[in-house]
């Protein structure tokens, strides 16, 4: 079964989850924001999508830390601050087993197979 990151009231996940259910393709939604983030998650992320890849800088969880979080931030600073802060990653993350879909536009979903 696919696994779609997320966060509920995003604009974004809700047209991908939209676009999942649409596909008939079985998949089970876990939000970031309340299903939390775990070490052992991140790192089965990051085996597929490099780090710095995913940490959100245009989100409003990045805008709101604080100028001594946000400086020098390296792969390892960066994973700490997606472990404390999971709405960094960037969303939808579509997890199909062989890869990890990061982001969402109209039509990526539309082959799909499980």
């Amino acid at each position: 079964m696919l696994t779609l990151f997320g966060i509920k009231n995003c604009d974004t996940c809700r047209r991908a989850r939209k676009a999942m259910d649409a596909s008939g393709v079985p998949y089970q939604f876990h939000d970031l924001r309340e299903d939390g983030l775990s070490a052992a998650l991140l790192e089965h992320i990051l085996e597929r999508v490099p780090v710095m890849s995913l940490l959100n800088k245009r989100s409003t969880t990045w805008r709101q830390l604080d100028d001594a979080e946000k400086q020098e931030v390296d792969a390892n600073r960066a994973r700490e601050l997606m472990l404390a802060h999971p709405t960094l990653l960037k969303r939808p993350l579509l997890d199909t087993g062989d890869e990890i879909l990061v982001g969402y536009r109209d039509g990526d979903y539309d082959n799909l197979q499980i």
